[in-house]
């Protein structure tokens, strides 16, 4: 793909990409060549069916990833998911498991050499994981420009990103081309970078910094504000923790925090209803079947019901997890208001001095 196929076409932009494309592409030869702890393991246990398809991938995968989190949402059986700058495969090979025989995985990247890894590995994971045919793919393109990349409208039921959308110079072009190839009710799960000031114009130059996605890092705030402008729902804040830097990165930041977060975006029907109601979970997901960690600030137990806003049930209701859950009009609330955290600084703050969430005044998505 040519950069004029590019929604933005300066020359700024188009450096960036370069730079990127030789940062990862030629200059990082594995994740130890990382300058922070972006790409650490996750903070809590992983359920053993994700444990056990991570336990599969090959080596030479799993060394050139360089993601900030572990981006896989729950209730992935038959789905038809696309990972926005897939990398050495990793994520992509985890989910074709995940998703099954009926299924299928399409990874997107702009870099030769991680596309030539990935695409060696496919009839590897396949055979691994007892599938017939493949159900992942490896495509070339530019997350700014999916239509270019031959990705049509409301072709995927979840989209996922890991640690990608911070390289990007267009972030509102990302999610707008995301929204475009969403189905309705479908979901955007992604583990990004998030910074607390503004970088000055002169770091925002320096080449280690946009390969290390500290350049490119949205302010939260910022990501909230381009979800509603696009038609997403609010931002739901499912898990932070702060980045830490080496002495190099130190030096050039001392005056700035990062943190990794991942945040669900889901795409609802214009028409979806929303009402505060009590909704039940049934169980049934694989690997959470008594109990769902939905987000930050909402977990649902097998049985119990749970009362919750308006946009929650209308995510709920209108999107794959709808058969897992009954659902029960609620005219008047029975109890005081729930505070929603959205900050994934005061989230992450909270998480390292061992104290819930409520330890802190919350930021209302509104």
């Amino acid at each position: 793909m040519s950069h004029s196929s590019l929604p933005d076409s300066s020359c700024n932009s188009h450096q960036t990409y370069d730079d990127v494309k030789d940062y990862y592409g030629k200059q990082l030869t594995n994740t130890k060549d990382l300058k922070t702890s972006a790409c650490a393991a996750p903070a809590k246990p992983l359920p053993k069916h994700i444990r056990d398809a991570l336990s599969e991938i090959h080596e030479d995968i799993s060394s050139r990833y360089y993601g900030c989190g572990l981006v896989v949402p729950e209730c992935l059986e038959s789905c038809k998911m696309l990972d926005l700058g897939s990398g050495s495969g990793r994520d992509c090979f985890m989910l074709s498991k995940l998703v099954g025989p009926k299924g299928h995985v399409t990874g997107v990247d702009m870099t030769d050499e991680q596309l030539e890894l990935s695409r060696k590995y496919i009839d590897y994971h396949m055979e691994k994981f007892g599938l017939q045919q493949p159900n992942v793919e490896f495509i070339k393109g530019y997350i700014e420009n999916l239509k270019e990349a031959k990705l049509g409208d409301e072709s995927f039921d979840v989209i996922i990103s890991n640690c990608v959308i911070n390289l990007s110079p267009d972030k509102k072009a990302v999610l707008t081309e995301v929204y475009r190839v969403l189905k309705d009710g479908g979901e955007m799960f992604f583990s990004d970078m998030y910074i607390n000031r503004k970088l000055s114009e002169e770091l925002k130059k320096n080449k280690m910094l946009w390969g290390e996605g500290i350049s490119g890092a949205l302010l939260w705030e910022d990501l909230a504000q381009i979800a509603k402008e696009i038609g997403f729902s609010c931002p739901r804040l499912v898990t932070s923790r702060y980045i830490t830097f080496n002495k190099e990165l130190e030096e050039i930041l001392s005056d700035y925090k990062l943190v990794s977060a991942t945040f669900r975006l889901f795409k609802l029907p214009r028409d979806a209803d929303k009402e505060k109601s009590l909704v039940t979970y049934k169980g049934g997901i694989t690997g959470l079947e008594t109990e769902i960690q939905f987000d930050a600030n909402f977990s649902f137990k097998e049985g119990r019901a749970e009362e919750v806003d308006e946009e929650l049930y209308g995510i709920l209701k209108n999107s794959r997890f709808t058969d897992h859950f009954s659902f029960c009009s609620l005219e008047n609330s029975t109890g005081s208001k729930k505070d929603i955290i959205t900050d994934p600084f005061q989230f992450a703050a909270c998480s390292q001095a061992g104290i819930s969430g409520s330890c802190c005044e919350p930021k209302i998505c509104s």
